[in-house]
């Protein structure tokens, strides 16, 4: 064998080598795991849809069970409404709704401006019987009896914005009761309502007949205590605000349905809680408003709210009976910030932020069934029939 034959058997090896090692290395490969790339993170939930609002005056009501009223509802603001505007269309006090969105500006929220809605409400702590008005919340509810013969009717609530009374004219705490019922009334003020709107230059006369210029509105029910009423007004957008003489106004449109319903001799029951905490099934609720503190005027210098072990142990005697475990974090968050939003504070995992996240959002629309057209126009004088002045003077 020559030395060229010897080279080509060489070659030849050293391709087979070749080719087995690449079969091998291809083998060997084979046998590794496949490194996978990372799961994308999961998308973020979708908000909820935007759905149509929901009346929010008349609710189901259940002495046993019934602790919290409503739902929390969230819209967006258009470019010509005020807050006043969107509360009167939600049937909410301004102050309601200023309270809970702090930072929006109350003449112009801006276009697209996120709105929470307070139209969830823990009831106050006090008989279901009659009118019961919370001066904290500004906020009536009215317990209708069922009819003698429907015992075992659906009971309801039906509560209503109010506005109380100004720094220097509270409305008084305690029970009283309707004694007279006036519609289109005559406004007799009383001589201290006059002195001070004379030493502002605004002199007023001894009666203002009834119409558009009349702040008692077309309907008024005169209270037990002398001087004091409940009442419609001429000013809608005063309704949730501490703005009275110490009578309690409500919207012209409230004003009117409860005036039918409301019997001559029915009990009213004011009280004055900022803190409220029911449960409503499952759920432990905290509602918190600013204190009604008498001379302490709210729009200048809203008092402190307190959250010490008093309130705290407080709320940890209703979970306790109900075993339930709280989140003591947002239960402080809840009522030292005082926005007036009912939080259930016993849902695990639960913020703030993440509840209103999940509020049912809602069209900026005038809610199907409600007491208000939308109308704010004034009072049409025609067919107007004042009825006389009861002699009983009225703070407004």
């Amino acid at each position: 064998m020559n030395s060229s034959q010897e080279l080509r058997i060489a070659v030849k090896w050293l391709r087979i080598a070749a080719v087995g090692l690449t079969l091998t290395l291809g083998a060997c490969a084979t046998f590794e795991p496949e490194v996978q790339p990372p799961p994308p993170p999961p998308p973020a939930p979708a908000p909820p849809p935007v759905v149509a609002p929901v009346a929010t005056h008349q609710f189901p009501f259940d002495p046993k069970t019934t602790g919290v009223l409503g739902e929390l509802q969230v819209t967006q603001a258009r470019h010509e409404d005020t807050l006043a505007d969107i509360a009167r269309r939600f049937n909410l006090g301004y102050d309601e709704l200023r309270r809970a969105n702090p930072g929006v500006d109350p003449w112009l929220p801006g276009e697209g401006t996120r709105i929470v809605l307070p139209t969830q409400w823990v009831l106050p702590d006090a008989p279901p019987e009659g009118i019961v008005v919370n001066v904290a919340a500004m906020r009536l509810f009215y317990f209708p009896k069922p009819a003698k013969n429907q015992k075992n009717q659906q009971r309801v609530v039906i509560t209503y914005p109010i506005g109380v009374g100004k720094v220097g004219w509270e409305t008084p705490i305690g029970t009283t009761k309707i004694v007279s019922k006036r519609k289109n009334p005559v406004w007799s003020p009383p001589p201290s309502v006059r002195k001070e709107h004379a030493e502002k230059g605004d002199p007023l006369p001894a009666q203002v007949p009834a119409g558009p210029d009349n702040p008692l509105g077309a309907y008024a029910m005169n209270l037990g205590w002398p001087s004091y009423l409940m009442h419609g007004t001429n000013k809608p957008p005063g309704v949730g605000m501490r703005a009275s003489h110490g009578c309690i106004r409500l919207y012209p449109e409230d004003i009117e349905s409860l005036f039918g319903m409301i019997p001559v001799g029915m009990q009213v029951t004011v009280v004055n809680q900022p803190l409220l905490y029911r449960w409503q099934g499952n759920s432990l609720y905290v509602q918190s408003y600013p204190p009604v503190v008498e001379g302490k005027d709210e729009s200048v210098a809203p008092p402190a709210v307190v959250y010490d072990e008093r309130v705290s142990n407080a709320i940890w005697q209703q979970s306790k009976v109900h075993a339930g475990s709280v989140n003591w974090d947002l239960v402080g968050r809840v009522v030292t910030q005082a926005q007036g939003i009912a939080v259930p504070v016993t849902k695990r995992g639960l913020t703030l932020d993440s509840y209103l996240a999940s509020a049912r959002r809602v069209e900026n629309v005038l809610p199907e069934g409600s007491n208000w057209d939308g109308n704010d126009g004034p009072p049409a004088k025609v067919g107007v029939k004042p009825v006389a002045d009861t002699g009983v003077r009225g703070r407004r």
